[in-house]
């Protein structure tokens, strides 16, 4: 059986490590040992900083999403809807032109008949009397 030392803490580092270690470990040592371990294994301090934790991050992209939102409300504003307005006006300021009636129709229907039958006359007239 390996031998104990003792080793002197404050009261409440002590506490805190005994809270920490009966939640994650079987034993103090144990907890101790891996905690050494993970200091040796990823040649890190324990003064070191590791980087932006998980709070930092997403307020960074809460930062940066509110950004965004801003900008395409700007272009909405600017843009979209001064564009939106401007096409819709184009389509609702005139009124489309009154439909004239299709006698004009009829009127050239009746001119092309006309010329239709003086041909025909004019050829009838040619073959009956060929002067």
């Amino acid at each position: 059986m390996d031998s104990f030392i003792g080793i002197r803490f404050k009261k409440e580092t002590a506490k805190r490590f005994q809270e920490f270690s009966r939640t994650h470990f079987k034993s103090h040592t144990e907890a101790l040992e891996t905690m050494l371990d993970f200091f040796f294994y990823n040649e890190i301090s324990p003064h070191e900083r590791l980087g932006p934790t998980g709070r930092t991050i997403e307020a960074s992209f809460k930062k940066r999403i509110n950004a965004v939102i801003a900008i395409m409300r700007d272009m909405e504003k600017t843009q979209t809807k001064p564009t939106a307005a401007m096409i819709a006006s184009l389509f609702q300021s005139e009124a489309p032109p009154p439909k004239k009636p299709l006698i004009r129709e009829k009127k050239i229907f009746r001119e092309k008949k006309e010329d239709i039958s003086n041909l025909e006359e004019d050829g009838f007239r040619h073959s009956k009397n060929p002067t």
